[in-house]
């Protein structure tokens, strides 16, 4: 778990590094990290799996480079691997396409750029091992990394294309005004990672402080009394959707509610499409699959919300018994054939690519994707109540 003072890889722009067998990806990573994060070899296909590296490029700040394996392996096993390769463009904001500069683009790298075109991914193309050849074309970037020729200018590029592609975005800082008071409810219970906050309190925290506002944290059981302490209603409160039923009861109609899971999925924009979805939960009938997906693999406590809570709260509300599917982590499968409904986590181990990603998927296969505060909410009958401080 992050703690406040780093910054969380689903907020880190991802860099992914493209390209051939021994074009150099791996040695550039290493060039821009300025240290031996990947494994370099002569030897072609050294890189199978991604290779992740958080660092930081100055000016743009924290980003997460992803060496990839090259696009031209065709064996079985290669096979596996650029399909892994493939797996990174849904997550990737600014793409560095890694050629020899001996070689000149290749039909594999021509693919590529088709790939990145139709994702809408920002992209640059590098020649590397400029050190070879006896001179670079005015139109082509050249750079050596293995004499460092140009690394730097490739960074202050990476920079100019991150900017643009990791456009401003906020949690509520856009929602609220300097000195506006905000209640974040946090229940302290079983599932509630003891001595730390969640991720998503943690970054609407660091949020409502970049906006000049004041945070006050309590406990759902405290929050009637936090209330009355107050001289004036707060702006907002937000609370753990596990809690909505018990805060929306207790907080007036002119103090607006919403929850981390719902500022989330606005944050990822994902939001108008899981209130849409919302609604498919009154046709649940037995045996209807529903897929319950989370992005984090975290240790599973006896109430869990994604496994526990939210199941018992779907056959209360609907008098069914659907059948539960669950995925965590990093994989998501293409293929949503048979599922009723897909209910998925905030996402705040994902970049807001990787969320949209999921969501198109979803929408491609015609299968209703909500999110856990979305269906909490609308199962309380406050779902308009908890999303209008949010549009």
């Amino acid at each position: 778990m992050s703690s406040l003072n780093e910054t969380p890889q689903g907020e880190r722009l991802h860099i992914g590094i493209f390209g051939k067998r021994n074009a150099g990806k791996s040695s550039l990573l290493n060039s821009l990290a300025n240290q031996d994060a990947a494994l370099v070899s002569p030897v072609k296909g050294t890189t199978t799996d991604p290779v992740y590296k958080a660092m930081e490029i100055l000016p743009l700040g924290p980003v997460l480079l992803i060496d990839t394996a090259g696009i031209d392996d065709d064996s079985e096993l290669g096979e596996l691997r650029t399909e892994k390769t493939k797996n990174v463009l849904r997550k990737t904001d600014v793409a560095i396409l890694v050629v020899d500069a001996g070689e000149g683009l290749s039909d594999e790298d021509r693919q590529l750029i088709g790939y990145f075109d139709e994702a809408h991914i920002k992209y640059l193309i590098v020649y590397n091992k400029s050190d070879l050849i006896k001179e670079c074309p005015d139109d082509k970037f050249c750079l050596s990394c293995k004499t460092g020729k140009n690394i730097d200018e490739l960074k202050e590029k990476i920079a100019e294309l991150g900017k643009a592609a990791n456009e401003s975005r906020c949690l509520v800082a856009d929602l609220v005004n300097a000195n506006d008071v905000i209640v974040l409810v946090v229940p302290i219970d079983k599932a509630a990672p003891k001595g730390r906050l969640i991720l998503p309190q943690q970054q609407v925290i660091r949020d409502i402080l970049e906006a000049g506002a004041v945070s006050l944290v309590t406990r759902d059981s405290e929050f009637g009394e936090t209330l009355k302490k107050l001289h004036q209603p707060p702006k907002l409160v937000i609370t753990d959707s596990q809690a909505f039923g018990k805060i929306a009861a207790a907080t007036p109609d002119n103090i607006a509610l919403t929850s981390f899971s719902i500022l989330m999925a606005r944050y990822k924009g994902t939001l108008e499409n899981a209130v849409r979805s919302a609604k498919i939960i009154d046709t649940i009938e037995d045996r209807d699959r529903i897929l319950i997906s989370e992005a984090c693999t975290h240790h599973r406590q006896c109430d869990d919300i994604g496994t526990v809570k939210l199941p018992k709260l779907i056959e209360k509300y609907t008098g069914k018994n659907p059948v539960y599917e669950f995925s965590s982590g990093g994989g998501f499968s293409t293929d949503l054939s048979g599922y009723k409904l897909i209910i998925h986590c905030g996402g705040c181990m994902l970049n807001s690519r990787e969320m949209i990603y999921r969501d198109q998927v979803a929408q491609k296969a015609a299968v209703p994707m909500t999110n856990f505060g979305v269906a909490i909410s609308y199962m309380q009958g406050i779902l308009e109540r908890c999303v209008a401080p949010c549009r």
